[in-house]
């Protein structure tokens, strides 16, 4: 029988293999034998610590349910000696009737309507939260009849109080021109600032600027200047100039100290004139009219939010300017998640009818605060979206809303109001 060794082929190939050798040297096979061992020892501890981190978490998992249990078995026990002295419990029974009570109590505070002294309590609080504003504004304004064009200087601010030591001011100043309408509107919570009682007059925004920032000054100096072209020049007397001094804050939460509200018919702006007015307390002014609805589901602890028209005061009508609506609820100190509506073509009076849901904590409502805040956007170009206006509507623990008092009068059923929309 012939063998392997004794064939000439194989001990070719035998002596080949002998011959052939690795082309790296001792040190370089050396180093790639440490790498292998290292990350070897590295996986095999990071392995380890998983499985140690598993079984402590397993541990305490099991510790958290026997507590749990035990729990449980104290309060079955403390539920038999109990029945050993009042009877055999019906645990339905308790449960519905607890339910009951407490839906009725809800409903029985929240639907009583605010009386005469809670108006006055709330009328104290919004006084109290309004600090004191101090300080003035320096500005000049000045209309050339000839181009019609209406140019604003800011100049200074002098006077201001620096309440936070812990950072300085970031100080710009924000200017808005607006033209009012000569139809008065009766809108909920509105009322003329020159004639207390009488409907507002409804404000369109012709433009909007803003000065630079200017750091850790008290007084700080701007000289930015903003012109614009007013075609009407007959309705002078119905343009007025806002400009407020804000705390600018990087997350867009800007803190307004004061405001200066001018109007182009108190005096002769036909050469520059300037001026220097205290700063006055932060008042808004009125937009526009939203119809809201508002429905309270008390079974399955819902609110339906239901954004139903808008009406605003533009002068000109673009073709693609769009408005939508951000819907935001604040129940108990909780913040739910916003909402937003679709974009609809702007006009006069903007048809939206559309209902956004929100699922509310545990009763009862001790406070529950909506925010409803009206954009404009562009539809044919990406742009930066533009605050028309907002509006408020709710109730605090003592005093509450008229709309939200309707509303918990006709439970289940949609109660819609119209509200004013300030900025």
């Amino acid at each position: 029988m012939l063998t392997l060794m004794d064939s000439p082929a194989t001990v070719g190939l035998l002596s080949a293999a002998g011959e052939l050798r690795m082309p790296f040297s001792d040190t370089v096979k050396y180093c790639i034998l440490g790498i292998s061992v290292t990350l070897l020892l590295l996986a095999l501890a990071i392995l380890a610590w998983q499985t140690f981190r598993c079984c402590t978490q397993t541990d305490n998992t099991y510790t958290r349910q026997e507590t749990s249990n035990g729990d449980l078995l104290y309060s079955d026990e403390k539920s038999k000696t109990d029945s050993n002295y009042s009877g055999t419990p019906s645990t339905k029974v308790e449960d519905v009737s607890t339910e009951v009570r407490r839906l009725s109590r809800c409903l029985s505070q929240a639907s009583c309507p605010p009386t005469e002294d809670d108006q006055k309590a709330r009328d104290v609080a919004q006084r109290a939260n309004i600090k004191k504003v101090s300080g003035s504004l320096g500005f000049s304004v000045y209309y050339d009849q000839l181009q019609s064009r209406l140019v604003v200087t800011v100049l200074q601010v002098e006077g201001l109080l620096k309440d936070n030591q812990t950072r300085s001011l970031q100080l710009f100043v924000k200017l808005l021109v607006m033209r009012a309408e000569l139809v008065g509107v009766e809108a909920e919570g509105c009322t003329s600032a020159e004639a207390e009682g009488t409907p507002p007059a409804l404000w369109a925004v012709l433009h909007e600027w803003q000065t630079r920032i200017v750091k850790g000054s008290c007084n700080p100096l701007f000289g930015d200047q903003f012109s614009c072209v007013l075609k009407d020049d007959k309705q002078l007397h119905h343009i007025r100039i806002r400009m407020e001094v804000r705390d600018f804050d990087k997350f867009s939460r800007h803190t307004v100290l004061g405001e200066v509200k001018f109007s182009l018919g108190h005096l002769s702006t036909s050469y520059p004139v300037e001026l220097h007015e205290n700063l006055q307390i932060p008042r808004k002014d009125l937009v526009g009219e939203v119809l809201l609805s508002l429905k309270f589901l008390p079974t399955s602890q819902r609110l339906e939010v239901g954004l139903l028209k808008v009406r605003t005061a533009i002068t000109e009508i673009s073709s693609d300017a769009a408005l939508y609506a951000r819907i935001s609820v604040q129940c108990n100190q909780c913040k739910l998640r916003h909402q937003k509506t679709s974009a609809v073509a702007r006009c006069l009076m903007t048809v939206f009818n559309e209902v956004v849901i929100f699922s509310l904590p545990e009763l009862p409502l001790e406070q529950c605060k909506i925010l409803v805040s009206v954009y404009e956007t562009r539809t044919t170009k990406k742009s930066t979206k533009n605050l028309i206006g907002q509006l408020t509507v709710g109730k605090e623990k003592s005093v509450e809303d008229e709309h939200w008092s309707l509303m918990m009068h006709s439970v289940r059923q949609p109660v819609a109001k119209w509200h004013g929309l300030l900025i």
